[in-house]
């Protein structure tokens, strides 16, 4: 009697490929060495990163860590297949929450989850959190990068990760010596950032990614896939000038949920609406939507990034300190008795 012998079903065959995923480690490995700062140990390719921090520089030391991923931008990325910049958005949003506590960052690791690993592509996003490592003067320490077949659609991905800072305990900020008058700056943003992308792509669908509407100077999707700003090195030499009271991350939320979060009880925040210019893909929301003011300002960050809070004593350092940072601000409003925020024109 003939018998069949059951053939050996793979890995590979399921849906992992090790020597992809091996390859596409290698195709990362030299944009996270441009990452390289003082305190990394090693490098890629272990089972844990390793940093010795500068106690010499940090006698009392506070780990800050602040974790984050892109959200529903990514879907944008997915419609012009294009990759490069969205890993700076991951950064950015761990990074710029970690700086409103006054905390250099140090480092950062990465994960990112694909149906099928396309090495090419999966080190495309990794160049963008290099990127984004190196805006912020922190190591990209490693990560990991998990292929689940059935669990994405083809060509989808998700990206998160996670960042670690440090900063001595007598300079960190947590906003419990903003005072009633204490002055409010904003710091702009490059757009959207990465908040409010599911109510933006009802507004703006796919089909319209190619249009350039007045107002704008390139295509709708570019101006949608503009990567988060990074505010890491304005921030740590405005700490070396003045003496800056409270600090706010402008993300999901807006101005309206965002600047009530470092405010002390009894205290709110009136900001003036024309003091800074508002990218022109604000209005566009506000006119293609039908979407209320309100709505605009508790969702979106209608042009301000990140937000210093100082006293009034300060406004000069302060402005000198910007100036020679060569970054956009505007003195966007005050602190003052009450709650939340108030808005004039």
């Amino acid at each position: 009697m003939m018998t069949s012998e059951k053939k050996s079903l793979t890995y590979r065959e399921a849906g992992v490929d090790i020597a992809a995923g091996e390859l596409a480690v290698e195709k990362m490995k030299p944009a996270a060495a441009l990452t390289h700062r003082p305190g990394v140990l090693g490098g890629l390719g272990g089972f844990g990163g390793l940093f010795a921090p500068d106690l010499a520089k940090y006698p009392d030391p506070v780990l800050v860590s602040g974790t984050d991923g892109v959200g529903t931008k990514l879907r944008v990325a997915f419609a012009l297949d294009r990759h490069e910049t969205i890993g700076q958005d991951v950064v950015a949003m761990c990074v710029n929450d970690i700086l409103t506590h006054g905390a250099e960052p140090l480092f950062f690791l990465d994960y990112l989850a694909v149906g099928r690993l396309d090495p090419d592509r999966a080190a495309a996003i990794v160049s963008g959190v290099a990127e984004g490592c190196r805006l912020a003067g922190c190591a990209l320490l490693g990560g990991e990068t998990a292929e689940m077949p059935g669990f994405y659609a083809a060509g989808e991905y998700d990206i998160a990760g996670f960042a670690v800072g440090i900063v001595n305990r007598d300079r960190l900020i947590d906003g419990s010596r903003i005072r009633e008058g204490d002055l409010i700056f904003g710091l702009y943003s490059s757009g959207l950032h990465s908040n409010g992308f599911s109510l933006a792509r009802r507004v703006f669908p796919p089909q319209t990614y190619g249009e350039t509407p007045a107002g704008l100077t390139r295509a709708l999707g570019e101006e949608l896939l503009t990567p988060t700003r990074i505010y890491a090195r304005t921030v740590l030499s405005l700490l070396e000038r003045a003496d800056i009271t409270g600090m706010v991350h402008i993300t999901g939320g807006g101005l309206t949920e965002n600047i009530p979060r470092v405010l002390p009880p009894g205290l709110g925040a009136r900001l003036r609406l024309r003091a800074w210019e508002e990218p022109a893909v604000f209005r566009l929301l506000r006119e293609r939507g039908g979407i209320e003011e309100a709505e605009m300002r508790r969702t979106f960050n209608l042009g301000i990034g990140y937000v210093v809070v100082a006293p009034p004593d300060q406004q000069a350092a302060l402005t000198d300190a910007l100036a020679a940072a060569g970054e956009p601000w505007a003195l966007i409003g005050a602190v003052e008795a009450g709650a939340g925020v108030a808005y004039e024109e």
